[in-house]
């Protein structure tokens, strides 16, 4: 079937947000006076926001007030460098173009912090992209489906004319929560193995082959 809009998650399908995210949390990490991860370790740990994260890059040592103080110092860095080394993926900017052109509706939902999502939509997506939903206290976290749901409301979109994009498990959780098919991108932070394990069936080798899922 055709589709009439695509949600995006942000980081490891949109963005290679990677580096910018590993300089943060060792940056935490050190700071800690803590054993700093290495970047395979982040880019698994990515997925579904800053609390997970740091709690996964911290020793299982740490108590609830080092916890605490790891994100502070993690946002504190983060905030200021969330756009030294990131970029879009190849060919990203090139697909959100054309699916404009031909009508399409997009939206991002992230679990990264709202404030940092408006700063990489302003910069890279304001042009293409009407919504942009990241991690608040407005609503759940994904892989709970409310902010594809308040995406999709704000769009005018229906869920059966929607299809969800994303690079992980917690990106297909998310589409199964919201009753939308999944395209698993396969650059990002998990491999294709590893997606097929937790049931991915839709996979996009290049931005260009979401172009054809969501028009066939």
């Amino acid at each position: 079937m055709n589709y009439n809009t695509v949600i995006f998650d942000l980081d490891g399908t949109l963005l290679n947000t990677l580096d910018d995210l590993y300089d943060s949390v060792n940056y935490a990490l050190d700071k800690m006076g803590y054993p700093l991860r290495t970047k395979e370790e982040v880019r698994f740990f990515l997925g579904n926001g800053i609390k997970v994260l740091m709690k996964k890059s911290l020793p299982e040592s740490a108590g609830d007030e080092d916890f605490e103080k790891s994100i502070a110092y993690f946002k504190e860095y983060y905030n200021v460098h969330n756009q030294d080394k990131t970029r879009p993926y190849d060919g990203v900017i090139e697909l959100m173009h054309s699916l404009k052109e031909k009508g399409i509706k997009m939206a991002i939902v992230s679990n990264k912090i709202q404030s940092a999502v408006d700063d990489l939509y302003e910069r890279y997506f304001k042009d293409v992209v009407d919504v942009a939903i990241g991690d608040s206290p407005e609503f759940r976290r994904k892989p709970a489906p409310d902010s594809c749901f308040k995406a999709l409301e704000i769009l005018g979109s229906d869920v059966e004319d929607a299809i969800y994009v994303g690079d992980s498990e917690v990106d297909m959780e998310t589409a199964k929560n919201a009753g939308l098919p999944c395209i698993s991108c396969l650059w990002g932070f998990r491999d294709k193995d590893y997606l097929i394990e937790k049931g991915a069936v839709i996979f996009a080798e290049i931005p260009a082959d979401i172009e054809r899922e969501v028009l066939k």
